[in-house]
């Protein structure tokens, strides 16, 4: 599950990173993710995942400009771009083979 949440940060983290760098370095970039486990017939699965981002660019007009762009940035990655939180959010077939010979 550990895997599963960073990923889903990570994703949208890119995103962000990607775009805002063009503009200007962030001096804080730091993201917080957390998901709430269950058991249904005594498998595990997640429930619940939020995603935090706490970014800082410089006090100038590139710096500016780069904080403009955070909250659309992450509403772009959650709705359109980010593969991994669109994945998990949808009901997903997932199938297993074994191919061993």
């Amino acid at each position: 599950m550990e895997y599963l949440l960073a990923t889903v940060a990570g994703c949208t983290a890119v995103d962000l990173d990607v775009v805002t760098s063009r503009h200007a370095e962030p001096e804080t970039f730091d993201v917080h993710v957390e998901g709430d486990r269950v058991s249904e017939d005594g498998a595990s699965r997640l429930s619940e995942v939020r995603v935090g981002f706490d970014l800082s660019f410089p006090d100038t007009a590139e710096g500016n400009q780069a904080r403009k762009l955070v909250d659309n940035l992450i509403r772009i990655s959650h709705e359109k771009d980010c593969t991994v939180s669109r994945t998990v959010e949808n009901p997903t077939r997932v199938t297993f083979a074994n191919d061993s010979k």
